[in-house]
């Protein structure tokens, strides 16, 4: 399966986010609040953009079944954005505020130039990364999460099982969608870099 080769092919980037020190603060919560919250505060912006990714990339699915896996995409996209608005309202970030710092802007700038210029294949690969990552460091940081553990809340959301369907159906998408062409390869390693500099920009503010 293509999905399969291309996570295998860079999870050494994908352990590189694994062992990053703003995602081992983030699982043994000894991440500073502050620094959670602007995390939370770029993630929410990136989901806007990510949420933009998944409409164009709807609107240009000439296959029913491709634009039932869209919908139902955009559907837990906005399922997730609840939960940065609750962080947001707990936190007291207003999201209509949030200035994306250069780590988020090269990741959302290169999603949406994906989504509007190239094949529906290269822009589920530049889409899969963030959904299989996130599913990936939940499962990994869950067995740390004590009771009490101040980031529990989002621990569970990525390690659940709800999250885990949507990664299978977005890997189902490249599937059926993509090819093992350079282009392909290229835009799911870059996602996957993005991620990785996504941590970076968030352990900086």
């Amino acid at each position: 399966m293509l999905h399969e080769a291309l996570w295998e092919a860079n999870l050494d980037v994908a352990r590189s986010c694994l062992e990053h020190p703003f995602v081992q603060g983030l699982g043994s919560g000894r991440l500073p609040a502050g620094r959670f919250r602007a995390f939370i505060a770029q993630d929410a912006f990136f989901l806007s953009a990510f949420l933009k990714a998944y409409a164009l990339a709807l609107a240009r699915s000439d296959d029913v079944e491709n634009s039932a896996a869209f919908s139902s995409l955009i559907a837990g996209v906005l399922e997730e954005l609840k939960l940065h608005r609750a962080y947001a309202a707990e936190l007291g970030i207003d999201l209509e505020e949030v200035v994306p710092n250069p780590e988020c802007r090269a990741y959302t700038d290169f999603l949406l130039r994906t989504a509007w210029h190239t094949s529906l294949g290269e822009t589920a690969a530049a889409m899969t990364p963030c959904m299989r990552l996130y599913a990936y460091l939940g499962r990994e940081l869950l067995p740390g999460c004590r009771p009490g553990h101040p980031y529990r809340a989002w621990i569970e959301t990525y390690s659940g099982e709800e999250f885990g369907r949507l990664a299978e159906q977005m890997e189902a998408l490249l599937d059926r969608c993509g090819a093992d062409t350079r282009e392909v390869r290229d835009a799911y390693r870059y996602a996957l870099a993005c991620e990785l500099d996504f941590f970076s920009g968030a352990l900086r503010e």
